[in-house]
């Protein structure tokens, strides 16, 4: 049995004497008292949610019980390690009863919550206000236990300088100041330390624990100097900082304009579940940031955010490039989860793409197309997004490289024939669209065509453009140009057709379905590819962090290695881009991908 839960196991029992005294006093109705006391027998006995659902109805009720049913919710969510569910219904308890006469136990299990979520600031303000003086051993053997995890240097002056009073704190300071630094002012600041609060004792700095969240501490050996991330470790703490917008949020609204970081959010969640089912920890700290800098900056400058193991976000991005700084400089890894841009993670080694770059997705294309025919003629043609213009600019830079010649470059847009009249190709346009056969013999010669568009109604009008146009060799187009629901299956069909599909789920797989059932039992609603996405990113990192993977010198095992991703999973081995880029094409009345 770990010390944490065992001191947590004192403060209980001293609770329940308190509780068996109250009720001898107080008025209290019998349904009432017999409910609270099979509630706490569930709460000793383990069953943890049937003793939260039947405290719960006596927390709404507002009564002489409730400070003690909300305690005992608390101490149940702590045994189930929800630590942040035990943390909320502390403070709730601390702002509904704050005369209740035993908040000195509320304040010591709030403690214990932060300090396993690596919440020190709070933790230590919590121990603070306790007076009762039975409780100070187990306080000093709680911060003992847990303070011991801050390796960083500057994070443990933080501390410092907010608790000057600490002997643990002020003792640990010490002990890493002598084995770690050379720093004159360090030096002195340690010899400071050392006249208030004496030597450190030799395990100080590393004490043994059994404690399941603390079991990856770090060993601080003489002449080791520990690092961030330097071993796997049994928790990770995700920042995810995304414009939620809480200010504008409505729960009757369904469709809304940060609908899509809430799913992606959401599947982050799912993701945090199924890695706690590996033995993977994941404590998520969701971040309300807009397009504001300032806010970012005061975010990453706080002292509870040098925890952090994994940012994932910002999408604007002026605070992502501070978020990024931040991440460089401290040893955290960056995702950044829907952004395309290469320019992101260019000289930024802890930055990475969960999606494929237009540069990776270009390559992808080009890879592709030399399969299909020895043509060494194409068209670009892109819609009037500048994403649309940004990839077909990527794929024209990577046929030139490869010499491919290109006839005809341009954006186009409109109707069919306002497309088929803008492009720049021999022979005239034609008023009607050809039949199939025709076309292919009085066709244009060309190796293939390219069309990047985010348009959904655009790309069934460049497929009958190129047939007015009487332009024969296979269609390679963004799936973004078209809408599966609305457009019919011939419209896949008509002639040779790929499409460039980042975002490809193949809905007959089981680990899909099994997915969508998931969701929709806890959102009842349909899981959109945001969901998914953030699904997959989540699983994902999460498991690399577990293997320490992400900051090794050997990237070989940078991809994913199990087929229980929704989409088509990841591959890090040559660049932070994700070198997975899907592309399908419809068969036998479903769309299949045809590359590796």
């Amino acid at each position: 049995m770990s010390n944490t839960v065992y001191w947590f196991r004192r403060v209980a029992i001293l609770c329940i004497g308190l509780v068996s005294w109250q009720l001898a006093t107080a008025q209290v109705a019998p349904d009432v008292q017999r409910r609270y006391s099979v509630a706490v027998k569930q709460v000793q006995a383990g069953d943890y949610e049937r003793a939260k659902s039947e405290l719960n109805v006596l927390i709404q009720q507002r009564g002489v019980l409730a400070p003690y049913a909300s305690y005992y919710y608390a101490i149940a969510a702590y045994r189930q390690k929800n630590y942040n569910q035990s943390r909320l219904m502390l403070k709730q308890l601390m702002e509904l009863f704050p005369d209740w006469r035993k908040m000195d136990d509320a304040s010591y299990l709030l403690a214990a919550n932060c300090m396993e979520m690596g919440q020190y600031e709070e933790a230590l303000t919590a121990l603070q206000t306790i007076s009762d003086p039975t409780l100070r051993p187990y306080s000093t053997k709680l911060e003992q236990n847990f303070i011991p995890r801050i390796t960083d240097l500057t994070r443990l002056k933080q501390l410092n300088k907010s608790f000057p009073n600490d002997r643990v704190i002020g003792l640990l300071l010490i002990d890493l100041i002598q084995r770690t630094a050379t720093d004159k002012d360090d030096l002195e600041l340690s010899d400071r330390l050392t006249n208030r609060f004496g030597v450190p004792p030799a395990q100080v700095a590393a004490p043994a624990t059994t404690n399941p969240q603390v079991s990856g501490a770090r060993s601080t050996r003489p002449g080791t100097q520990p690092g961030r991330n330097t071993r796997p470790k049994g928790y990770y703490n995700v920042a995810v900082m995304f414009p939620f917008r809480v200010d504008e949020f409505s729960s009757d609204k369904r469709l809304r304009s940060s609908q899509y970081v809430y799913d992606l959010y959401n599947g982050i969640k799912l993701a945090k579940t199924k890695l706690q089912e590996e033995g993977i920890t994941v404590n998520l700290f969701a971040y309300d940031l807009d397009n504001d800098a300032n806010k970012a900056l005061e975010l990453v400058n706080s002292p509870a955010f040098a925890q952090t193991d994994l940012i994932i976000g910002p999408l604007y991005a002026e605070p992502n490039r501070i978020a990024s700084a931040y991440a460089n400089q401290n040893n955290i890894l960056l995702l950044n989860p829907i952004a395309t841009s290469s320019e992101l993670v260019a000289n930024q080694p802890l930055s990475f793409l969960a999606q494929p770059s237009l540069n990776q997705q270009a390559q992808k294309v080009a890879e592709q197309v030399r399969t299909l025919n020895g043509a060494r003629r194409a068209a670009i043609y892109f819609g009037s997004s500048r994403k649309d213009s940004l990839l077909a600019s990527a794929y024209q830079a990577e046929l030139t490289q490869q010499n491919v010649k290109i006839v005809d470059f341009r954006r186009v847009g409109g109707s069919a024939q306002a497309m088929a009249d803008a492009m720049q190709l021999t022979g005239p346009a034609a008023t009607t669209r050809p039949a199939s056969a025709t076309a292919q013999q009085a066709g244009i010669p060309l190796g293939h065509v390219f069309f990047a568009s985010s348009n959904d109604d655009d790309g069934p009008r460049m497929l009958d453009a190129l047939s007015r146009r009487k332009v024969s060799g296979p269609l390679i187009a963004t799936a973004s140009a078209f809408d599966f629901y609305k457009n019919p299956l011939s419209t896949f069909t008509r002639r040779e057709l790929y499409l460039l599909y980042p975002d490809f789920i193949d809905p007959t797989r089981e680990p899909v379905n099994l997915f969508q059932e998931e969701y929709i039992a806890k959102r009842n609603t349909i899981p959109s590819v945001f969901a998914s996405e953030g699904y997959d990113m989540m699983l994902f990192f999460g498991r690399q962090l577990a293997k320490n993977a992400l900051q090794s010198r050997n990237r070989s095992n940078l991809r994913s290695d199990t087929d229980d991703y929704l989409l088509s999973g990841f591959d890090y081995t040559q660049s932070n881009d994700n070198q997975i880029v899907p592309i399908v094409k419809y068969e036998d009345g479903r769309f299949v991908k045809i590359n590796e």
